[in-house]
């Protein structure tokens, strides 16, 4: 089940559905070793709409934003992982800091982000805002993140070795 495109492949499909009226929603992340706040993040984010967008971040964005070792997972497992995802329509990896390439390119009606932001801190709220879009905060009261449930892994580790 491959729901991955390019960004050069995705946006006809987008503007075709957005031509038959469907509202579509864009998140994104590094979605790497996947947990159940990315779970609530998705699901709530496409409640939103009718076709959402998962924009991932690419292994070297990864490593960029979270440092040496991560990612644990390649982009093109996360995005094999997320296909499955009933919620998820299309995916999409990108090597930029921030999604705003690909909010200008497909325009979104919603851009959804985790609930580690606020609508006033998402980087690209102004982007979102320049062609009339919305930015929302899904997921609902962040829970652990992959950085911790790594940390926990290896605190287990060390612990056992003791």
């Amino acid at each position: 089940m491959n729901k991955e495109y390019t960004l050069e492949q995705l946006s006809p499909i987008i503007q075709a559905k957005k031509d038959q009226g469907y509202i579509i929603v864009l998140a994104n992340g590094c979605f790497d070793l996947i947990h159940t706040g990315h779970i609530r993040y998705l699901a709530q984010a496409k409640s939103q709409g009718d076709i959402l967008v998962v924009a991932i971040n690419s292994d070297t964005s990864v490593r960029k934003l979270k440092g040496e070792g991560r990612p644990i997972l390649k982009a093109s497992e996360r995005a094999e992982i997320l296909s499955y995802f009933t919620c998820v329509d299309y995916i999409t990896i990108f090597n930029e800091d921030n999604v705003s390439r690909i909010l200008l390119t497909l325009k979104p009606h919603i851009h959804a982000k985790g609930s580690d932001y606020t609508e006033e801190t998402v980087p690209e709220k102004d982007t979102v805002r320049s062609y009339g879009g919305k930015v929302i905060i899904a997921g609902g009261p962040k829970i652990r993140s992959t950085s911790e449930i790594i940390a926990d892994i290896a605190r287990q580790k060390k612990s056992r070795h003791e």
